[in-house]
């Protein structure tokens, strides 16, 4: 900061301020019109439309609160991150990723945390939700096996069997996202991944729902652009037409000779009725044409007598 002033430049903000403004541009203060007796301790004030606004100093101070509860947990995988709304599910496979906890994203599995014959149970030692009226089933569960809870609260939002409350908004795509991207970040920070004083190169914007059909329309529009492999040479037609000589040629070629057909013994001519009608014997072949191989006339066979 010393530097910054010195330079004559703006003084770089605190790392709680920088939160602080993030947090009011993702419209984490933004409550809902209804208010639970126990999320009043945590409500700024009240807009003149009925919106509840939270305090946002103290969201920052259940952050890290959370987070030093986090990284006090040796085993990360015995950290279970839920979240059965749709806007949350992304947010909790992020966070899962980088602080090394176990995501389950979707519709919670009645008995996971209680039935022991199922393939998934499991015992965690911390639980941590998106919102509690969405993930009510998971909390009931953790709380007959002694499982402490973590969650977001809107000031709507039913804090029984909730451990830790995080007052915010649990309702918005950008306000989710940057309350787990925070979260992991304080995490990072406690356990030394990210040197102090040092920016986290992962962007907020990972944490963000996306719509699967934007995100599919924009696939495709980027799969229908075309790759430039360089300029191409345009074609040139070629100078001179070489059509004509080619048919010319053809043209002129001489054409096949005709062989002359045969003369000698009319082939269409029907074959002649015996006077006697007698069709025993045989009637001897037509006389060969002038020119052709001359064969050796058939013999007649002897007819049989039946008598």
């Amino acid at each position: 900061m010393a530097a910054a002033a010195a330079g004559g430049g703006a003084p770089a903000l605190p790392q709680k301020e920088q939160d602080l403004l993030m947090m009011l541009a993702a419209d984490v203060h933004l409550g809902t019109k209804n208010c639970d007796y126990q999320m009043e301790r945590y409500v700024f004030k009240r807009r003149t439309d009925g919106v509840h606004i939270i305090n946002l100093g103290k969201t920052w101070e259940k952050l890290h609160l959370a987070a030093r509860v986090i990284v006090s947990i040796e085993n990360p995988q015995d950290i279970i991150v839920q979240s059965a709304r749709p806007y949350g599910q992304r947010a909790v496979l992020k966070f899962a990723q980088y602080t090394g906890a176990h995501a389950i994203a979707g519709r919670h599995t009645p008995g996971t945390f209680t039935n022991q014959l199922q393939t998934s149970f499991s015992e965690p030692r911390l639980l941590i939700l998106t919102d509690p009226r969405t993930d009510h089933q998971p909390i009931k569960e953790s709380a007959l096996g002694n499982i402490p809870t973590i969650a977001f609260c809107d000031t709507d939002s039913p804090m029984r069997y909730v451990d830790i409350g995080i007052p915010a908004n649990n309702k918005g795509k950008q306000s989710i996202g940057c309350l787990f991207w925070l979260l992991a970040r304080m995490v990072l920070q406690m356990r030394g991944t990210i040197l102090p004083g040092h920016k986290w190169d992962v962007m907020v914007d990972l944490f963000f729902y996306r719509d699967p059909e934007e995100a599919k329309e924009q696939e495709e529009e980027e799969a229908l652009v075309a790759p430039d492999y360089g300029a191409v040479a345009e074609y040139t037609a070629p100078g001179t037409d070489n059509w004509g000589g080619e048919w010319g040629a053809a043209e002129a070629a001489p054409a096949p000779a005709v062989l002359p057909a045969a003369t000698g013994a009319d082939w269409t001519a029907a074959p002649a009725h015996p006077a006697d009608g007698v069709w025993d014997a045989a009637a001897a072949p037509p006389a060969a044409a002038p020119g052709w191989e001359q064969s050796a006339a058939p013999v007649a066979a002897p007819t049989p007598n039946w008598e």
